[in-house]
């Protein structure tokens, strides 16, 4: 008897820069039978960025590639996600910003996770920012990555309280906690 087969996952990759924690927790959910994505890929701009130990974990392809002449590097990235037929990129604390030629020139889709419910705080020490203008709520967006930072559409977003106590390293801790549940169902609300 002929074993049943769900609809094929979406190829994706992830940009990373740093500890992987969101890649981690995104090979979790592609592993999920309902999710709508598998990964195949991921791509570093740091060789030894900790994340990349999750590749070697779960037996995900990985790239490194130096970002000194982006023009060229992009065009390189462009070809292996063509040939690896990557139509979904997912940026999880990847720390370069790709260039307008780039995000077009991959027709499929590319999302982010930030830090800050945008479009408050765009780019970096949003925590730290949060806590100096005494807010209330802080949290993180899932947003469609356009030419201008942080600045894409926003898929969903999650708060989190900012309490009197908190630091920019425990507001940290709180917001990725989020982090790890928003960026699945940012995805489910996109594929369904």
């Amino acid at each position: 008897m002929e074993k049943l087969t769900g609809p094929k996952k979406i190829k994706t990759a992830v940009f990373i820069s740093g500890t992987g924690s969101n890649f981690k927790n995104l090979i979790k959910f592609s592993k999920i039978k309902n999710s709508p994505i598998s990964i195949n890929l991921v791509i570093s701009n740091i060789y030894n960025a900790i994340g990349l130990k999750y590749a070697n974990q779960f037996k995900i392809k990985k790239k490194i590639f130096n970002f000194q002449d982006i023009k060229y590097t992009e065009k390189k990235i462009l070809s292996l996600l063509r040939k690896e037929k990557i139509y979904f990129i997912c940026l999880a604390g990847f720390m370069k910003i790709l260039s307008k030629d780039f995000i077009k020139k991959f027709n499929g889709k590319i999302i982010n996770i930030h830090p800050s419910l945008l479009p408050k705080y765009k780019g970096l020490n949003t925590h730290h920012r949060a806590i100096s203008n005494r807010d209330k709520f802080a949290g993180c967006t899932v947003h469609y990555v356009t030419e201008k930072i942080d600045s894409g559409k926003v898929i969903l977003r999650k708060k989190v309280n900012v309490t009197i106590n908190d630091n920019p390293t425990s507001l940290a801790k709180k917001v990725l906690t989020q982090e790890h549940k928003l960026y699945p169902a940012a995805i489910m609300k996109i594929f369904n």
